[in-house]
């Protein structure tokens, strides 16, 4: 199978400070993303995992809600809420909320959580970026509205250079975004990924289909070799006799980027400093020599990357 390089450089500008960037050569190929579609296949809830880093971010996150790991180096989306939206006692104009206020940014860091750059993202009350994806050229992401059934800005990102390009606008709030490489489309949730979308790169919709799985609300998907993807989220469930407190239910999810229906799934149980469930914001997923390796950003503000290790069983 032939492997493509590619060499991320760029030059990157923080406040008055100008820093040369440039990561090792990265190979990208479609047996290392089948690989990891088997190698989460041998998930079980039986599985531990071992948290082998924790990376203070050295910077205000917000609210995280996208990442994706281009060589050495870390892109993350995130809101940042200036205003935020309010419920309507009745909908008004098809919309159960206000607007609200807000950024949009797209971070880069390092492996120290230091900032490199910070590329903001959106138009008027499209401010609500989420979940990203690296399609081996450009970064991905859907800058919404943070309300369902409203509208979106569709960009992608040159990582080498920090470049945005909006792609095309579509309505209803894409909650998360990835390019399947092979044939040219885009796959894409709704709020909450009760919807699934497929685009052609003009912004035609040339499918759209109901989320069979009510396990949870997707926020962050990549690309996982031939025809399939791993999308991360969770579910808040009622505690009892607490109609206030919520429990997250995180897990992990293989779909089929062709039918979008889900091929094997996984409860996630690992929770943050904060107590937030892993899987609640960005999630990365890469292989190892023994396994499997998990990057998770699961607070907000002063985030920490948790970096988490779990061994495979060979059959």
């Amino acid at each position: 199978m032939k492997k493509t390089i590619f060499t991320l450089a760029a030059i990157v500008t923080i406040g008055t400070a100008t820093t040369a960037l440039a990561t090792p050569e990265k190979t990208i190929s479609g047996k290392e993303g089948h690989q990891l579609a088997e190698n989460f296949q041998q998930l079980t809830r039986s599985n531990v995992w071992e948290q082998t880093e924790k990376i203070d971010l050295q910077f205000n996150t917000f609210h995280p809600q996208g990442m994706t790991k281009v060589g050495d180096l870390y892109f993350m989306s995130s809101v940042e809420i200036i205003e935020k939206p309010a419920k309507y006692d009745q909908p008004k104009e098809g919309f159960d909320r206000t607007p609200g206020k807000g950024i949009g940014h797209l971070f880069v860091f390092n492996e120290e959580g230091k900032l490199l750059k910070d590329l903001k993202l959106g138009e008027g009350d499209m401010y609500h970026p989420g979940g990203i994806a690296y399609d081996g050229t450009s970064i991905w992401i859907p800058v919404a509205e943070y309300r369902p059934n409203s509208s979106s800005i569709i960009y992608k990102v040159n990582p080498g250079t920090m470049e945005s390009q909006e792609v095309f606008r579509t309505n209803d709030h894409v909650g998360g975004i990835l390019r399947d490489a092979n044939e040219g489309k885009l796959k894409a949730v709704s709020w909450g990924s009760r919807t699934f979308y497929e685009f052609n790169d003009k912004g035609k919709i040339l499918g759209k289909s109901t989320n069979p799985s009510q396990f949870v609300d997707y926020q962050d998907c990549e690309n996982a070799g031939k025809e399939k993807m791993i999308c991360s989220g969770i579910t808040e469930l009622p505690q009892p006799g607490n109609s206030a407190a919520k429990y997250e239910l995180g897990g992990l999810a293989l779909l089929d980027m062709k039918t979008m229906d889900m091929v094997y799934e996984l409860p996630v149980s690992l929770f943050s400093p904060q107590g937030h469930v892993v899987t609640r914001n960005p999630v990365y997923l890469e292989n190892t020599k023994q396994g499997i390796k998990m990057y998770a950003i699961p607070d907000d503000d002063q985030s920490s990357m948790l970096v988490f290790e779990t061994n495979i069983s060979r059959k």
